[in-house]
C-alpha cells in the first residue's frame, strides 16, 4: 500500500456486499483534516448511492482510530460558520439531510477523541479494542462538540452520565464505553476489524430492504417517539411483504435452504 499525503486520505475497499472505509493519516494519529473530511462523506455517499452494497464499515489504519479534528485547518472553517462535511454528500454523523439509510458498523481501536466518538455513535454499532482511549475534549479547548455528541451522549448513557463526559472532558476506556452503552463490543485491539467484517457478514446475509426499513424503524422511534414509530409498521410491512426478497424468505424456508436476496 502506498504511503498516505501529508493531508491523510479514506480509503475504500469493496468486499462483496460490504463497503470498507478506511481513516488513512497514521503518522498523525489519523487526525482529520478538510481534506478528509469530504473523502469521508464522499465514501458514505458512495455507500448509499451503490445498490450492491449493503452494509459499511468504518475503520482506521495504524493503532489509533482518530485524534480527532486538525484544528489549526479545520477551526477557520468552522468559525467561519461553513459545514466540514459538503452539503451534497450523506453526513457521516447524521445530523442532516441527506442521512445514510444502510447500517453502518463502527470498529475503534487506540485513541479515539472528539469527531472520533460522534462518528461512532452515529454508526449502528460499534466494536472496540481492548486499548480504546476515548475522550471527548472540547470544552478543554474552548469549543462545543457539534457532531451530535451533546445528543447522543444523553441518548445512550443518560444525563448524568453524559454531563460527567461532556463537561470535564475526561478520558475514559473501552470497559466504561461498553458499561454506558456507547459501544457494544469490546476485543483484543487486532481482532476490531475482523469482528467488525464478521458482523456486516451477517448482516449482509439478510434481505437488505428488511435491513434499511429496520434501521428506519428505530430512528423513528428515536426521534419521534413511539407512536410515531409504531403508526408506519402496518404500512411498511406491507410494502415489504410484496417485495421478491420476502417471497424468496418463504421459499427458502420451505425448501430448508439459505436464502438468495437480490434487493429487490
Amino acid at each position: 500500500m502506498s504511503e498516505s499525503p501529508e493531508h491523510g486520505r479514506i480509503l475504500c475497499a469493496v468486499e462483496g456486499r460490504v463497503l470498507k472505509i478506511g481513516i488513512d493519516r497514521p503518522r498523525k494519529m489519523n487526525g482529520f483534516t478538510p481534506e478528509m473530511l469530504r473523502e469521508l462523506a464522499e465514501a458514505y455517499t458512495r455507500l448509499e448511492n451503490d445498490p450492491d452494497l449493503w452494509v459499511g464499515i468504518l475503520h482506521s489504519t495504524g493503532l489509533n482510530f482518530t485524534a480527532g479534528l486538525q484544528l489549526d485547518r479545520v477551526g477557520p472553517i468552522m468559525a467561519r460558520g461553513e459545514p466540514v462535511f459538503p452539503l451534497h454528500c450523506v453526513d457521516p454523523v447524521s445530523l442532516r439531510e441527506p442521512i445514510r439509510s444502510k447500517p453502518m458498523i463502527a470498529a475503534v481501536r487506540g485513541i479515539c477523541f472528539t469527531v472520533g466518538i460522534e462518528l461512532m455513535l452515529a454508526a449502528d454499532m460499534v466494536v472496540a479494542g481492548q486499548d480504546c482511549r476515548f475522550a471527548q475534549l472540547e470544552v478543554k479547548r474552548g469549543i462545543m462538540p457539534t457532531g451530535g455528541a451533546t445528543l447522543r451522549f444523553v441518548e445512550r448513557c443518560g444525563w448524568g452520565n453524559a454531563q460527567r463526559l461532556l463537561l470535564t472532558g475526561r478520558e475514559f476506556d473501552a470497559a466504561e464505553a461498553l458499561r454506558l452503552g456507547l459501544v457494544q463490543e469490546v476485543v483484543e485491539p487486532e481482532a476490531v476489524l475482523s469482528r467488525a467484517e464478521s458482523l456486516a457478514a451477517e448482516i449482509a446475509a439478510n434481505a437488505p430492504l428488511a435491513v434499511r426499513a429496520s434501521l428506519a424503524s428505530s430512528r423513528r422511534y428515536a426521534e419521534f417517539g413511539p407512536l410515531a414509530a409504531a403508526a408506519t409498521l402496518d404500512s411498511v410491512q406491507r410494502g415489504l411483504s410484496a417485495t421478491e426478497d420476502a417471497a424468496e424468505g418463504v421459499k427458502s424456508f420451505i425448501e430448508r435452504r439459505p436464502a438468495m436476496f437480490r434487493g429487490r
